[in-house]
């Protein structure tokens, strides 16, 4: 439920709802405009009957959200969500690069490709330190190390971080270096994960489960926005279909669709998706097209000897160019890059 005020209606007016919210068992969202105010009802208010704050002074009217998530919901939020991450912003006309490694596997492979990434014009370095692996016997990064080199070459390098986080109990450690959590596909729906990653109210990106749908990625979403945490993103990264021949199924629909049914950024990864690097950049400039927000694209200056997915990391040269066509195709869409 969201009760939207009157233009105009003065500090005391919107502080009356919102006592009013609180009064009856229920969490207070403002949403303050230039000219109004919407403030949202959260939680179960089905049984509340809308005439509670309909006769209070300043509302203009009440609008039940029937949509199961609420803040993630166009409806409460009508405006793109715009997040700032140090010097670089996610949401606005500007389409943001997210590249790096797969994994960090030395200091020497995560140096000399960050390098190659940020000369190529990719706004923020994605590295992983955690990897969640289908196998037990693959390799599942270096962890705490990796996490040590990402701090090592930040101050250097001079762009944001980001790393996935895959536990509750690493999120803190995580955050001393990454500037944005990311949540795996895999861990979608780890709801203590969510839980924490929304009260640290640092960036994240959520990315959507192999066989989720729409809805219940957004539902995930809403488990961070409950926190107070708004500097969310969304990802797809590829579903699973009945084709094999790519490693996942990337799902471009999910780039208008998801537009249209909540506020969030949202960013694609054709990394995941493909599986398979001579694919990544037709399918990256097909997402500009669609109007995405981001890619996150996979580059390993040597992936013939990569310690996961080398099948998918595009070479240094080929990012570059990649780069170079995506922003013939950003410009001519009304985007940047």
């Amino acid at each position: 439920m969201i009760v939207v005020m009157r233009r105009g209606s003065p500090p005391e007016a919107i502080q009356a709802v919102v006592e009013r919210i609180n009064e009856l068992g229920f969490r207070a969202h403002l949403s303050a405009g230039v000219e109004q105010t919407i403030i949202g009802v959260i939680g179960d208010e089905r049984p509340v009957n809308e005439s509670v704050f309909r006769m209070l002074d300043g509302v203009e009217k009440v609008v039940r959200i029937l949509k199961p998530y609420k803040l993630a919901s166009r409806d409460f939020h009508p405006l793109d969500t715009v997040v700032p991450i140090n010097g670089v912003t996610v949401g606005g006309k500007r389409i943001v690069i997210m590249a790096g490694p797969c994994s960090v596997e030395s200091r020497e492979q995560l140096r000399e490709t960050a390098q190659a990434v940020k000369e190529a014009g990719a706004h923020i370095l994605r590295a992983g330190a955690f990897k969640p692996r289908t196998s037990p016997y693959s390799f599942q990064g270096l962890g705490i190390r990796a996490l040590e080199l990402l701090a090592e070459i930040k101050p250097e390098l001079g762009m944001p971080i980001i790393t996935e986080v895959m536990a509750p109990e690493h999120v803190q450690v995580v955050a001393e270096c990454a500037d944005i959590l990311q949540i795996g596909t895999r861990n979608m729906q780890n709801f203590s994960l969510l839980h924490t990653v929304g009260d640290l109210g640092r960036p994240v990106l959520l990315k959507r489960g192999m066989m989720s749908t729409m809805e219940e990625l957004l539902m995930s979403a809403e488990y961070i926005l409950s926190h107070g945490n708004q500097r969310l993103m969304l990802c797809e990264r590829g579903i699973r279909t009945f084709e094999t021949y790519t490693r996942n199924t990337l799902d471009l629909s999910a780039v208008p669709v998801l537009k249209q049914m909540t506020h969030l950024p949202i960013l694609i990864d054709p990394s995941h998706a493909t599986g398979n690097w001579e694919w990544v950049t037709p399918l990256s400039l097909a997402a500009v097209a669609a109007g995405s927000d981001g890619l996150l694209i996979e580059v390993h200056p040597h992936p013939d000897k990569a310690l996961s997915d080398g099948a998918q990391q595009l070479r240094p040269e080929r990012f570059a160019e990649l780069v170079q066509r995506a922003r013939v195709v950003a410009e001519a869409v009304g985007r940047e890059l």
